[in-house]
């Protein structure tokens, strides 16, 4: 779980006044798990992408790497959204709820409903970046070698190699 999402969940604790207990680190646990499972299959997306396009012969240079990244990460946009959202919908009547043990659920809800958004801005803008980042400093390592002209020089890879 990231930094933003923590942060984000404990804002959403401080607004609402709610102190540390079991139930809310059972909400922090449960929203650690979700943004691990969704961002694993971001990466699993981004990887297949990646593949596919090196199986096509269409990897040369970082270019390349940025259209099969934003390929890959294209087809996660609607899964996460609908993730998203149905956590939402789902645990904002407990939010508004008063009966018997609401609570502890309000403590359990609360920051899953704030961590679950900054899991959607991550997953979806940040985690593609870091990705492009990582396997760019392998696509231009892997073509250093090539004479000068023969490799495209992008903003991307004057960072790497400088």
């Amino acid at each position: 779980m990231s930094w933003a999402m923590r942060r984000t969940a404990f804002w959403f604790l401080y607004i609402f006044g709610y102190n540390t207990s079991i139930a809310v680190w059972v909400g922090i646990i449960a929203l650690a798990g979700l943004d691990a499972e969704t961002g694993v299959v971001m990466l699993l997306y981004l990887d297949i992408a990646c593949e596919e396009w090196k199986k096509k012969g269409q990897m040369r240079n970082v270019a390349d790497l940025k259209d099969a990244i934003y390929h890959g990460a294209v087809k996660r946009i609607r899964p996460k959204i609908m993730t998203v959202a149905t956590i939402i919908l789902g645990l904002l009547p407990i939010m508004w709820s008063h009966g018997a043990g609401s609570d502890v659920m309000k403590r359990i809800a609360a920051p899953m409903i704030g961590g679950v958004v900054t899991s959607a801005i991550m997953e979806l803008a940040v985690y593609p970046a870091i990705y492009l980042l990582w396997k760019g400093r392998k696509l231009t390592g892997d073509e250093a070698s090539l004479p000068d002209g023969a490799f495209p020089t992008t903003g991307l890879s004057r960072l790497i190699h400088s």
